[in-house]
């Protein structure tokens, strides 16, 4: 349930109208049943000075490729109203000419482009505006029956808007239903999402909210717990076996959807998850489309399903049933795009970005993990949303035409070209041992700069996740993981790669690094001596090699290996038998 507190109430009373709406958007991007990731827009209306000196009524609206939850004020654009607000008069207005024409209205340059949806705001004549993808709302909005069904619970107060893509066109419908409801509280979107408004910041924020919290109390009402998606057809594995099954699958997986470009991987099994992937309706409803027009950028039109039977506990049939399901996605992928294709646009990656499979969870990819972690939860949110329209009715989406216009949209993939740009090691995932060491450390410092992600490996557990926590500081969340590792201890390198697929999906560097010094003569030089440097220098990187090549050969995207020697390798130093030798 949605909720609001006194001291929020109170914070939004005490800043200017752009803190209040910065402040706002946060608290409604926070609660991601409320507004997905980078989804949503938030707008207030007020009066700024121009370049001139002269008061000019204007409209702060999101950044298009914002995230609310995150986004400070930095990221809202300011534009004139007096310059937007005739447009309404306009029969039609194309995309192009719509983003050309909000440019001429920016009062700042430097800021973002605005929202997609910056004429649904400007149109509406409230101060303050919210529009966001709550769960509740789209399963309503997503149910065949939903149009009926929100006559019956908000009556009057709703405007319902068929579905037509954000635009001009949109904001038109959305701001003439309006008009002619004077009493509308609210505007519901068909397959999309809600609009709501205030007098005052306080005010919208707490509107929205009430009005989520009807929905969700009437969905409530018709769950039956048992029969939720068709009720369950298979049982959760208990989650050891399902951390065995995923470092088995993963790197197949990963090779499977990076043959054209490399992919990392996120997996969940949390409750919802295994709740739904297990259910008897998962097959069928996972292939209806998108929950909401905002996903189909990140999780594709639909995911990848493996019909597997997870009580047979046969991981070798499943691995045969991803890599033909996977094959088969992505020549269905292509096909669906050669029959939509505009003149202009290139293929995306054809691989899935969201796969699901009984008893085990769903595993989702993406060009660096935050990403495919983006897609998975998105996911979270279809299953929320799905979970909620089959409470009411049957579960719709947008038809195939309708989903391949948002996809191949310019102004969808503008956000994409928003994201930082690649670099030379990107997509890629490096293993160093006595990564927590002076050479260690800067490889995977060096290799985290380059785009890589890390696994940070090293006897040294504290000196590791140290030297992971600082690279993530610095180049963002999970850019880097520690690992214990013992390289003289062939469970421990077992356990040490075992993480780092349960991490990123697999590997592609491993740097062979881990070494120590010693320095005897030669016939003061013990056998433990000896052998603890065979052990470490030879031993050690032959168990590290061999681990890696299982895993690399797994994945068939080849890779490298790097062994780091030293000098003494070639010229033997004095005093430095065993370190020479091994």
């Amino acid at each position: 349930m949605a909720e609001t507190r006194e001291d929020r109430k109170r914070a939004m009373r005490s800043r200017d109208a752009l803190d209040e709406l910065v402040y706002r958007s946060n608290l409604l991007g926070a609660d991601r049943s409320v507004a997905n990731w980078g989804g949503g827009n938030t707008s207030v209306k007020t009066v700024a000075t121009d370049f001139r000196g002269h008061l000019t009524d204007v409209m702060w609206v999101k950044g298009s490729g914002s995230d609310l939850a995150t986004m400070g004020a930095s990221q809202f654009t300011g534009l004139r109203l007096d310059d937007i607000q005739p447009l309404i008069e306009r029969a039609e207005m194309p995309d192009d000419e719509m983003v050309a024409w909000l440019d001429h209205c920016l009062i700042d340059r430097n800021r973002p482009r605005p929202s997609i949806e910056t004429l649904l705001h400007a149109f509406l004549p409230f101060p303050h505006i919210d529009h966001t993808h709550p769960d509740a709302i789209i399963a309503l909005c997503c149910a065949d029956n939903g149009r009926s069904l929100a006559r019956e619970l908000f009556g009057d107060r709703c405007v319902w808007v068929p579905y037509v893509r954000p635009g001009f066109t949109l904001a038109k419908l959305i701001a003439t239903g309006v008009r002619d409801n004077p009493g509308a509280e609210l505007v519901l979107m068909e397959k999309h999402g809600l609009v709501t408004w205030g007098a005052t910041s306080e005010e919208c924020y707490a509107n929205t909210l009430a009005i989520i919290n009807e929905a969700e109390t009437f969905i409530a009402a018709r769950i039956v717990p048992e029969a939720v998606f068709g009720g369950p057809r298979y049982a959760a594995l208990p989650a050891d076996e399902r951390h065995e099954i995923l470092v088995r699958i993963l790197p197949v997986i990963r090779g499977a959807v990076s043959a054209e470009q490399r992919q990392l991987l996120a997996w969940d099994d949390a409750e919802d998850v295994l709740r739904f992937v297990g259910s008897h309706d998962a097959s069928r409803l996972s292939q209806v489309g998108a929950a909401c027009p905002d996903h189909l950028v990140h999780t594709k039109r639909t995911p990848l399903f493996v019909d597997w039977d997870p009580d047979r506990r046969d991981v070798a049939t499943l691995i045969d049933a991803l890599r033909t399901g996977i094959t088969r996605f992505k020549d269905d992928y292509v096909d669906y795009f050669a029959r939509n294709q505009r003149p202009g646009d290139e293929v995306a990656d054809a691989a899935p970005r969201v796969i699901l499979i009984p008893g085990v969870g769903m595993v989702s990819t993406g060009r660096s993990l935050a990403l495919a972690q983006v897609s998975g939860a998105l996911y979270h949110r279809a299953i929320a949303v799905m979970r909620g329209a089959t409470a009411l009715g049957r579960f719709t989406s947008l038809d195939e035409t309708e989903s391949y216009a948002v996809e191949y949209w310019p102004l969808e993939l503008y956000k994409l070209s928003l994201l930082p740009a690649e670099a030379e090691f990107s997509r890629q995932v490096g293993f160093v041992t006595g990564g927590a060491g002076g050479i260690g450390s800067a490889i995977c410092r060096q290799f985290a700069a380059e785009g890589m992600h890390v696994v940070v490996a090293d006897i040294n557990d504290e000196g590791a996740r140290r030297v992971a926590e600082e690279i993530n500081e610095q180049y963002g969340a999970e850019r880097a993981t520690a690992a214990s590792l013992d390289v003289t201890d062939e469970a421990a390198v077992a356990a040490a790669v075992r993480a780092a697929i349960l991490a990123y999906g697999g590997v592609d560097v491993v740097v062979n690094n881990a070494g120590l010094a010693s320095a005897s003569a030669v016939e003061e030089t013990t056998l433990a001596e000896w052998q603890r440097n065979l052990d470490v220098l030879a031993t050690g990187y032959f168990l590290v090699a061999r681990e890696a090549f299982r895993l690399l050969k797994e994945q068939g995207l080849g890779g490298n290996l790097v062994f780091v020697a030293s000098k003494n390798a070639i010229y033997a130093g004095k005093n430095a038998a065993a370190y020479s030798a091994a």
